[in-house]
C-alpha cells in the first residue's frame, strides 16, 4: 500500500448542554493506516481526521488534525489551512496519507495539498501486510449527537492505482447497539457498510434525544475567492466542483491531480490561500485548570503531574496566546498502543482552548 484516501463532509456534531466535571466527552472520525502489520496490526499507524471536544457546559471544540504514532513517541497537530476547516457547514473535505517516494515515510494532505510529514514508521517491505481504517469514535457517548455521516475510502496500490477495499478484506466492529425499539438513544447508534464487490462507503450516526449544542464560530475573514484555470496541470473550477459533488472520484476524474498530488506539496489553490484563525466555540477564556484537566484526561497521567504556563503561539502556531501544558509523567500518549513514553508537551488556544499541537516521548526532541 502506498497511499490512503478518506473523504466525509464537516457534520455538526453536538454535545448536551450539561456539566460533565468527571467525564471525557470526545467525536473522533478518522482515516487511519498502518503500514507494516507483520508483528502486530496496531503498529506504528499515522491517523488524520475530524475531531471534536467538549470542554465545558456550553463550549466545545471542533476541527481536522493529524497524529503520528511511532516507536519513540507520537505527535499531533491540528490543521487550520483550508477552506472553513473548522466550521460544520456540511463541506466535503478530503484526506490523504501518501507514502514519499523514496524511504518510508508519509505525508499527509488535507483537500489535496500537504500539511505534514511523519518521521518514525516502519519500513514498508514489499510483500508484507498493512491495514487501513476509517470510522468514529466516541469517549461519552451519551452526551454526543452526531448527524449521519459517510465517509469513503480508498487506498493506493504498488501500480499508483487507486481501489476500493474488496469485500472479503472488509472488517466491521460497533459497539453499541443498532437503534431499535428495544434499543434507543442515547445508547445506541446507527451504521450501515455498502459493499457489493468492494468498500464503498460506512455510514453512521448517533443520535441523542436530549437537547444539544451544536458547534457555534465568531465571524472570521472571508475564504478568497476559488482559484480558476490551471494550476500544476489541475484544472481548478474542476476540482472545486468535484470535491462539492463527488470528492471520492476526483483523483480518478480531475485530469492531473493523481500525478500533482505524487509531486507536489499544493494542488488545491483554493484551499492552500484560505488559512483561517482557529475558531471559537462559546465564549470566554480558557482557563489553564480546564486544560490541565483535559489534557491530563488525554494522555492518562495525573492532574497533579502537569503544568500549564502562559506563552506565545510562536510562527508555527495559528493563534498569539497558548497555554503551554507539560508533564513529565509516563504516558501512553494520545491513544493507548501498550507502548509508554516518558511525558509530553501539548499547545492549547489560551482563548478557546482548542487543541493546537502536541509531542509526547522522544518525538518532543525533534
Amino acid at each position: 500500500m502506498f497511499g490512503g484516501f478518506a473523504t466525509w463532509r464537516n457534520v455538526p456534531v453536538a454535545f448536551d448542554q450539561v456539566d460533565t466535571p468527571n467525564t471525557t466527552v470526545t467525536f473522533s472520525n478518522y482515516l487511519r493506516l498502518t503500514p507494516n502489520t507483520e508483528a502486530s496490526p496496531f503498529e506504528n499507524n499515522i491517523e488524520v481526521g475530524l475531531y471534536a471536544e467538549k470542554t465545558g457546559k456550553t463550549t466545545q471544540t471542533y476541527g481536522p488534525r493529524w497524529t503520528e504514532f511511532g516507536n519513540s513517541g507520537g505527535k499531533a497537530k491540528a490543521i487550520t489551512v483550508g477552506v472553513n476547516p473548522s466550521v460544520p457547514d456540511g463541506r466535503n473535505h478530503t484526506y490523504m496519507l501518501m507514502r514519499k517516494s523514496s524511504g518510508d515515510q508519509w505525508d499527509v494532505l488535507y483537500d489535496f495539498n500537504t500539511v505534514g510529514s511523519t518521521t518514525d514508521q516502519l519500513e514498508v517491505i514489499p510483500g508484507s501486510t498493512n491495514r487501513i481504517d476509517t470510522g468514529m469514535e466516541l469517549l461519552g457517548h451519551q452526551h454526543t449527537d452526531v448527524p449521519q455521516i459517510a465517509n469513503r475510502m480508498q487506498f493506493m496500490d504498488g501500480n499508483n492505482t487507486w481501489r476500493q477495499v474488496a469485500t472479503q478484506n472488509t472488517a466491521t466492529i460497533v459497539t453499541l447497539p443498532s437503534c431499535s425499539t428495544a434499543n434507543k438513544p442515547p445508547n445506541c447508534l446507527n451504521a450501515k457498510l455498502t459493499d457489493a464487490t468492494s468498500f464503498s462507503q460506512w455510514t453512521v450516526s448517533k443520535p441523542r434525544k436530549a437537547a444539544a449544542l451544536a458547534p457555534q464560530s465568531n465571524d472570521g475573514p472571508g475564504v478568497s475567492p476559488e482559484a480558476k484555470g490551471i494550476y500544476r496541470g489541475v484544472d481548478q473550477a474542476e476540482l472545486q466542483a468535484c470535491l462539492e459533488e463527488a470528492p471520492d472520484r476526483c483523483l480518478e476524474d480531475v485530469p492531473g491531480l493523481a500525478e500533482c498530488v505524487r509531486n507536489h506539496r499544493v494542488c488545491n489553490v483554493s484551499a492552500s490561500t484560505s488559512e483561517l484563525p482557529i475558531m471559537r466555540r462559546g465564549m470566554g477564556e480558557a482557563k489553564a485548570e480546564s486544560v490541565r484537566q483535559r489534557a491530563a484526561s488525554a494522555f492518562g497521567v495525573p492532574v497533579g503531574s502537569v503544568e500549564a504556563t502562559a506563552a506565545t503561539g510562536g510562527s508555527s502556531l495559528p493563534v498569539e496566546e497558548v497555554w503551554s501544558v507539560k508533564s513529565t509523567h509516563s504516558t501512553p500518549g494520545l491513544r493507548d498502543t501498550g507502548k509508554t513514553f516518558n511525558g509530553f508537551h501539548a499547545s492549547y488556544s489560551a482563548q478557546s482552548g482548542e487543541f493546537l499541537e502536541a509531542c509526547w516521548g522522544d518525538m518532543c526532541e525533534k
